[in-house]
């Protein structure tokens, strides 16, 4: 293990710390070189294993660390996982000879941030570290500029029953109406008994808080970079509040602000808030990465959304197809069909007969949630006979069926046992 020496700066900005994790000493001094003649990049150290490179993140918080796979005691993805816990500031690169699509998953999943090909291009890699130093420059300042853990703000308590279930609702085609049916389903769902939180983990667009008509401070990105604070106050001061008593974990407020939430830290983050709430719903962006495969690892279940057009079809099978891959239960999945049109066109029985699938639910169009779109108002607060209402209902009406506690069979059947004639009396 070796620490480099840093230069000395010409500039007010600070330099871009990178660290150099790779068990060939020749690669790390070639990248260590390649990057000396950068002005505003300085390679902070350099580790042949996957533990040095833990210890040596630890002490000298880099920017960035470029990571290779394969080492000796520990491989680069189990050392992604520890340093991106522990430095939360710290971008990972991997660069590796591995090109495996398991790979890159489990990498991504491990929370790095991009991946090159070794040897990378020279214009490759410091594009790359260029762009991801200015990643963990925005870190570090929502890190300065987030609240307190506020371990004395009010309000705030654990769930009090069984743990809380995640509940996806997702479309691989966009403009599906995920957003609409989340906000609806949570104020269907949300009770006295069974509190229920809104999550925008639409990353870079998100408009959980447009269809609530909700602004806040504070969003997802909070939580995410103090995923270890999270005691029941802290996220109280984080998350806003409906006028239904729904709460609502907004999502990034920029698109580039998206980058800043890692899928270990939104995994974590809804497996914290599970504890708080009976529900949790997490709307999706339509894209696959790391992130919703994350969410979708975590959930209890996957409102998978289709509308009735062949090519919302054809990408709804491809996510079937792909969620046998992943190996997925088959009940964790609820097919829905959203804007069914009762004048005719495919109908669910199309649907079910194309997909082999059933349908769990349908919501009817209707012109009049567009309106409930635009005022922000969810339609479910609406007259009780309005079409989309009953659907949304009769979905609410089968998740909390889903979920409701079932007495065992064998309990069912079960004969009390005869009283004992003698007070230690035993056969």
């Amino acid at each position: 293990m070796s620490r480099s020496p840093s230069a000395a700066s010409g500039s007010s900005a600070p330099k871009i710390k990178v660290l150099i994790v790779d068990d060939i000493a020749e690669t790390r001094e070639n990248i260590r070189k390649l990057l000396q003649f950068e002005p505003d990049i300085d390679v902070v150290g350099m580790a042949r294993t996957g533990r040095e490179g833990i210890q040596l993140a630890r002490e000298t918080k880099p920017n960035v660390v470029l990571m290779d796979i394969n080492m000796p005691d520990m491989d680069g993805i189990q050392a992604t996982e520890v340093i991106v816990k522990e430095v939360s500031i710290a971008q990972i690169i991997i660069v590796s000879v591995q090109s495996d699509t398991d790979y890159l998953r489990r990498a991504m999943l491990a929370g790095a941030r991009d991946f090159l090909s070794k040897p990378p291009p020279a214009d490759e890699l410091i594009n790359t570290i260029r762009r991801l130093g200015e990643m963990s420059r925005q870190r570090e300042q929502m890190l300065a500029a987030a609240p307190p853990p506020a371990a004395a703000m009010p309000g705030g308590s654990k769930h009090t029953g069984p743990l809380g279930k995640i509940i996806a609702i997702y479309s691989p085609k966009g403009g599906s109406g995920c957003s609409t049916i989340t906000t609806n389903l949570a104020i269907a769902l949300h009770s006295e008994e069974n509190k229920v939180l809104v999550v925008d983990a639409n990353l870079q667009f998100g408009d959980v808080g447009v269809s609530f008509n909700l602004q806040g401070k504070n969003s997802l990105v909070v939580l995410a970079e103090r995923v270890d604070e999270m005691e029941p106050e802290f996220i109280q001061s984080v998350l806003v509040s409906h006028p239904s008593g729904v709460k609502v974990l907004l999502g990034p407020p920029t698109p580039e602000d998206a980058e800043l939430v890692t899928a270990p830290q939104l995994r974590k983050v809804l497996d914290g808030l599970r504890e708080y709430f009976a529900f949790v719903l997490v709307d999706t962006a339509s894209a696959l990465r790391d992130v919703e495969l994350a969410v979708f690892d975590i959930s209890d279940r996957v409102v998978l959304v289709t509308t009735p057009d062949i090519p919302t079809l054809a990408n709804v099978k491809k996510f079937f197809d792909l969620s046998e891959k992943l190996e997925y239960p088959p009940d964790k999945l609820m097919l829905i069909m959203n804007r069914v049109d009762k004048r005719g066109g495919i109908t669910a029985a199309n649907v079910e007969s194309s997909l082999k699938h059933a349908v769990k639910a349908q919501i009817l169009a209707d012109p009049a949630v567009l309106n409930s779109i635009n005022a922000g108002v969810p339609f479910i607060t609406g007259p009780k006979n309005f079409p989309p209402v009953q659907g949304i209902v009769d979905l609410a009406q089968k998740i909390t069926e889903e979920f409701a506690p079932k007495e065992p069979e064998d309990k069912k059947k079960a004969v009390p046992p005869a009283k004992p004639t003698g007070l230690f009396q035993r056969k």
